[in-house]
């Protein structure tokens, strides 16, 4: 990471798989500090040296193939890819270690297992059109196992029209400051009415938004939350919610629109963004302390840092897609938590039972940079482990609005990576601003969120890739995810973070699809 001396004044704070799938979507210092991806492009990919120990893409293991699910239509994006070679830069941390470079012969059946799987593919769209098999709904919802068209009305009625259910996911979401509790129904997103509600119906709330904690409910006046909220209003049914194992999105009836009430229902599922183990002054320097961002991860690839990743719940990290495309053997990975320092001589590592990124990402583009690992156990919450807040729908995080990136990347580019977690406060860039001529013009897309000063100096760099952007509103939420810049620290090269309010739908599915999986006992904090 490259930075300037900052000053934080703080008080206590207020396995075995990878998977592919889609859905919808100061003045200039010498002295630098950044987070960063190493410079990666589609043609750098088959020979690539980060890291040169088991460059092997998902297709090299017939058991792991990623299965994209084509659930909904791709949204059409006009933002060019990063330009190669200048960039995109990555912030993987490249490995040094030549002794553990045997890629050329499982290179070269990738790249034979690649062209095979691109000819199958050719072969099975010329087919699907010339059978007359359309590749977009026209607006309806489609089943991706099936690619079958359904209306979307049938979305989460109860009934699973989709070979796989697929229609019956995504049914819930938590929107705006407060965490309103919305459902879809009838094809619209509606919010919850306070009346009749009970905790037994927020553990569901909580299962099918992927979380295995419930915390608590509250009722909100209307008048209380954003006027996008106020509107479409639904009931609970008690003669339905009586069912325990019911989907709350099937516990909620139509015939009452209105809450006599006057107050919408808001839910807590997860105790997080809090930093408990941490309430000192830092005055100069960017070396964290213990418990000042107890979410950050580092994530080993045999045993070498290679990115950063963000706690979010007691079984998942948030990381970037670059940094495990590729990579595709779970039991090679290991999470570290609870550190500031590397090495990290007899720190626990944690297991990683399965890997997902978004199937969309696409190396060139490095759109949806986003991807999730599932540890083999859940960890414990201390204090020094602490989980950040995932953003909700609806929110907004305003153009110059200071946060928090951090992680043990390069102090500049190229250069070796820190053996202290290093942080650096950055405004948010607004995506105009971020798009100019001599920026990123063109480059920027809807899913991703610039971040950094336009005068260089602070960002993130070669090992922070993954890394979270953190913004304080009350609690500590995860805005962004490292994901590329141009160099580090350069002028006018700020750092590039993929945007987490992009993919809520996508996070919260992939931890849903998991609790259906292996159901865990669902428990609430109190």
């Amino acid at each position: 990471m490259a930075d300037q001396e900052n000053t934080e004044e703080l008080a206590a704070p207020a396995a075995e798989e990878i998977i592919a799938t889609v859905t919808t979507p100061e003045e200039e210092q010498t002295d630098t500090w950044r987070i960063e991806v190493v410079s990666v492009t589609d043609e750098d990919l088959p020979t690539v040296d980060t890291p040169a120990t088991l460059n092997v893409s998902p297709l090299d293991s017939p058991n792991d193939t990623p299965l994209p699910d084509t659930a909904e239509p791709e949204p059409t994006s006009e933002h060019k890819a990063p330009p190669s070679p200048a960039m995109p830069i990555t912030k993987v941390q490249p490995f040094m270690n030549e002794e553990k470079t045997w890629c050329g012969r499982l290179v070269a059946r990738r790249m034979e297992l690649l062209i095979g799987a691109s000819v199958l593919m050719v072969v099975i769209v010329t087919l699907g059109i010339g059978l007359g098999v359309g590749l977009s709904c026209g607006g309806k919802f489609r089943c991706g196992t099936s690619s079958r068209c359904i209306s979307g009305s049938a979305q989460c009625d109860g009934v699973m029209d989709c070979e796989n259910g697929e229609d019956e996911l995504s049914c819930v979401r938590l929107s705006g400051k407060s965490s309103v509790l919305q459902v879809l129904s009838g094809g619209v997103w509606r919010t919850v009415c306070s009346e009749d509600w009970n905790p037994a119906l927020g553990l569901s709330a909580c299962k099918q938004l992927g979380y295995s904690r419930y915390v608590e409910s509250r009722s909100l006046p209307l008048s209380a939350i954003e006027q996008d909220f106020q509107h479409n209003l639904v009931s609970i049914n008690l003669s339905q919610s009586g069912q325990q194992a019911i989907k709350i999105h099937n516990a909620t009836s139509l015939s009452k629109t209105q809450c006599s009430s006057g107050t919408v229902t808001t839910i807590k599922c997860l105790e997080c963004g809090s930093r408990p183990q941490f309430s000192s002054r830092i005055v100069g320097g960017n070396v964290s302390a213990l418990g000042q961002f107890p979410w950050q991860v580092s994530l080993h690839f045999q045993s070498e840092h290679l990115c950063g990743g963000s706690v979010v719940a007691d079984s998942w990290i948030l990381t970037a897609a670059h940094c495990v495309y590729g990579f595709a053997f779970p039991t090679l990975w290991a999470v570290h938590v609870g550190l500031t320092e590397q090495p990290v001589n007899g720190a626990q590592a944690l297991a990683v039972q399965k890997i997902i990124y978004h199937g969309r990402y696409r190396p060139k583009a490095l759109d949806y940079d986003i991807a999730l690992m599932k540890l083999a156990e859940p960890l414990t919450f201390n204090g020094l482990v602490e989980p950040i807040c995932l953003p909700n729908f609806g929110e907004d995080f305003e153009d110059g609005t200071m946060c928090w990136i951090s992680g043990w990347g390069a102090t500049s580019d190229g250069g070796d990576a820190s053996d202290s977690l290093l942080s650096a406060r950055v405004p948010l860039i607004s995506t105009k601003a971020c798009s100019t001529p001599g920026v990123y013009q063109g480059y920027i897309s809807p899913g991703m969120i610039c971040a950094g000063y336009l005068e260089g100096g602070t960002d993130s760099c070669q090992g922070d890739s993954g890394g979270p952007l953190a913004c304080e509103d009350s609690v500590w939420k995860l805005v962004g995810a490292t994901s590329w810049g141009q160099g580090c620290a350069d002028r006018n090269k700020p750092g590039v973070y993929t945007r987490v309010t992009q993919s809520l739908k996508w996070i919260h599915q992939q931890m849903e699809k998991e609790e259906e999986l292996n159901p865990s006992e669902v428990s609430t904090d109190n």
